[in-house]
């Protein structure tokens, strides 16, 4: 008791603080700093008190400049208190001095809260769709002081205090106001702006302290290895994309021409020094390239913050920030930008399956298991060595529903797709017996999942009906393209894994053996509309031993070059919409690397800018010709005219959209040239040759109808025309009249 008395005497200057308080925040343990440091009311009026290390005098003063007390020091350390003479509450700043010189600084504990009860209510019911608005770090104006406010998900926590270079990297400088009813930690840090790096030091329930971790929501970050994150100012980027949006926002998806370049920004390109090229360059060099090319859509993989570049940035820490390695979220926004009002959109692959497990991300998040699962049966994902999201906690899903609105919204993108949602619907993925948990009905469909998913793509569509989401799903889960109000899962588009599959396989095979597997071909049709499907011939093809497309093509070079031109006419004829990856529109042959540029000097070489010369041509065919893709979802735009002659290997359809002429495409895969073939058509009359795989143009043979062929009538309405089909070649036919 007298130690007591001693104690509460000796800070009778400084107001009615313990001495245990003192001690607390002087150790960085003290769980609530808002309620001993800053303004506080004392008996006769109101006290300051601040924790300034080095200081040796500090003199309190209003934010307009008058003199509003002499603080005392009560601890060695840098604890000051004292009594003051304003008479109402207010925002203060200090004047400290040392041996060393003086300076000023604006006092963060001296001000009120920036969330609001409103703020407290939807976050807690899991249904804000703007926390990217309000948690992460955020320059603002605040009680007439300018500053950075910062807020944070940890509520198992015992304290959490923003350090960066501002403060030392001192913990115990500014420990957060803990707002109880949601688990957030939030504080205003005057004087400070953009370009300072922060983490988050947390201590968690056992009193632990934890690596430092980077901000969830952070804008920004660090260029790797370095891993902070940065505050940012709020995006000013001026748009000029209203025409763009206006068209996509009223646009059936599925009846428009969708032709994706699937893009590392990584390795596309670099600069003669080997280092990456920013958004600005990437601007100049890769939107001029795809107008060209007539891809109407960019693909990244991932350009989301991640700290390991051989992931291509499939294990992402920063969610809500643009990689710093191609330069700021300003130029990001520039990049769209200027796509869009080329009229190219922008598609980023997203990763909401799983995050890594890098000690200053999510993992172990506030000491806890807090974005993750804890049993490692639904939290660890094997192949990745990753962990998985708790798609059942509503904060979880609050926060990766919140990035994909945050991107459609901040950033105008396109699209989402979507990384490993088979991964995410089922529990027992890439798990033996007893190494996973069935759900509540004893299944192993992961119904978080599904519900998450469901959650995401209502909130894109309902909110940005411009922007499209698609799934790269590998399984036959059912529905996954259809509403959620009809049972699916919501997705605009999904992968057709089958297609990629059996078509690569079928063209591996030498001709002569092609007859054998012909179902190969014709079997994807039997399911081409359960879905709305892009056609990828994606990264995962040609990279991890794979190869390369011209690589996997049967027979000698010549054979391969034909084969791929003639591939790539098939698919741009069959129902879907395209995806190809950087480099296989001029038959990179090299497998790609994220660590090098695209083999550019290959197009000095006639057969590779054949095959771009192809690529270019089918795009501005499939852009401009609406049965070509107004019914590629559809099967009304699709007839077979030639199904069953695997003795030739000859594959023939009509393409269909109303209003509009059809299109005939036939295929001949093997080398052997096909005169007077009988072929069944639509109708009878004049059908130009729209494209020829085997033009010389292209690197082909030069076999040929002149342009044209002539459809004659038959008995009973139909029509044929007899043509000639070159070897491994794939031809476009166009109805030009009767």
């Amino acid at each position: 008791m007298k130690q007591a008395r001693r104690e509460t005497a000796a800070l009778k200057p400084g107001g009615s603080a313990s001495q245990s308080d003192v001690e607390a925040i002087v150790a960085g343990r003290h769980h609530d700093a808002f309620a001993v440091l800053g303004l506080q009311k004392g008996e006769a009026g109101f006290v300051a008190r601040c924790f300034v290390p080095h200081a040796e005098t500090v003199t309190a003063y209003t934010l307009a400049g008058k003199k509003a007390g002499e603080l005392t020091r009560l601890h060695d350390a840098g604890f000051f208190g004292g009594k003051l003479s304003i008479r109402k509450r207010q925002p203060l700043k200090y004047h400290a001095r040392n041996a060393g010189g003086e300076w000023w600084l604006t006092d963060p504990f001296s001000f009120g809260p920036v969330l609001g009860p409103m703020d407290d209510y939807y976050i807690a019911e899991g249904t804000h769709l703007r926390l990217f608005d309000k948690l992460g770090a955020h320059l603002i104006e605040h009680e007439g002081a300018s500053g950075v406010h910062f807020a944070v998900w940890a509520p198992n926590a015992r304290r959490v205090s923003i350090v960066g270079d501002f403060n030392d990297w001192d913990g115990r400088r500014h420990p957060m106001r803990f707002r109880q009813d949601t688990g957030i930690w939030e504080i205003f840090l005057p004087d400070i702006g953009a370009g300072r790096a922060y983490k988050f030091e947390i201590i968690g329930p056992k009193g632990q302290r934890l690596p430092l971790k980077a901000d969830p929501f952070a804008f920004h970050s660090e260029l790797r290895p370095a891993t902070a994150s940065v505050t940012t100012a709020p995006l000013s980027h001026e748009w000029g994309d209203e025409a763009h949006r206006a068209f996509w926002s009223s646009a059936n998806a599925r009846r428009e021409p969708m032709s994706i370049y699937e893009v590392h920004a990584g390795s596309w390109q670099l600069r003669d020094n080997g280092t990456f090229l920013n958004w600005d360059e990437l601007a100049d060099r890769l939107i001029p390239y795809v107008v060209d090319t007539g891809f109407t859509h960019i693909e990244f993989l991932p350009i989301t913050e991640h700290p390991y570049d051989p992931s291509w940035g499939y294990q992402t820490t920063g969610l809500y920030a643009p990689t710093s390695r191609f330069g700021d979220q300003e130029g990001f926004a520039r990049f769209v930008d200027g796509a869009h009002r080329a009229g190219v959109g922008v598609i980023l692959d997203w990763v909401p399956a799983h995050f890594p497990m890098d000690e200053h991300g999510l993992i172990w998040f506030d000491g806890t298991a807090l974005y993750e699962h804890a049993d490692p049966r639904k939290g660890f994902h094997p192949d990745w060595n990753t962990a998985i999201y708790n798609f059942g906690r509503r904060e979880v899903v609050s926060y990766l529903v919140n990035n994909a609105l945050f991107w459609a919204e901040k950033f105008h993108l396109d699209g989402l797709r979507v990384d490993a949602v088979a991964s995410m619907l089922y529990l027992d993925y890439s798990r033996k017996q007893g190494e996973w948990i069935p759900n509540e009905k004893g299944g192993r469909e992961n119904l978080e999942a599904v519900k998450f998913l469901q959650t995401m793509n209502k909130a894109v569509y309902g909110n940005y009906p411009g922007v499209v989401t698609i799934a790269e799903e590998s399984t036959s889960w059912p529905k996954v393209s259809q509403p959620v109000h009809e049972g699916g899962l919501g997705f605009g588009f999904k992968w057709n894994m089958g297609f990629m599959h059996d078509t690569l396989e079928y063209f591996s095979k030498e001709p002569i053996h092609r007859k054998h597997h012909h179902d190969q071909i014709t079997f994807g049709l039997m399911y081409a509309f359960s879905e709305n499907f892009v056609l990828p011939l994606s990264h995962d093809e040609v990279v991890h031993g794979k190869g390369t497309l011209i690589g996997k093509m049967a027979g000698d070079d010549w054979q391969k070059f034909a084969t791929l031109r003639a591939y790539y006419a098939f698919m741009w004829g069959y129902p879907g919409k395209k995806l190809l990856f950087m480099g296989q529109e001029f038959a990179q042959r090299r497998e790609w690397s994220e660590a090098r540029a695209l083999d550019w000097f290959l197009l000095d070489y006639a057969p590779h800018r054949g095959v771009r010369a192809v690529v270019r041509d089918l795009n501005n065919l499939y852009r401009s010709r609406p049965a070509l893709h107004a019914r590629d979802c559809e099967p009304e735009g699709f007839k077979w005219l030639i199904v069953d002659d695997r003795q030739n290997s000859v594959f023939a359809w009509a393409r269909y959209a109303p209003g509009h002429d059809p299109i005939v495409v036939v295929s001949n895969f093997t080398p052997i040239q096909r005169d007077f073939y009988r072929l069944p058509v639509p109708k009878a009359g004049k059908w130009r040759e729209i494209i020829n795989t085997d033009a010389t143009d292209y690197g082909g043979s030069g076999k040929g109808n002149a342009g044209a062929v002539e459809a004659l009538p038959e008995a009973g309405g139909e029509a044929k025309a007899t043509m000639l089909l070159p070897p491994l070649s794939t031809i476009m036919l166009e109805f030009v009249g009767e």
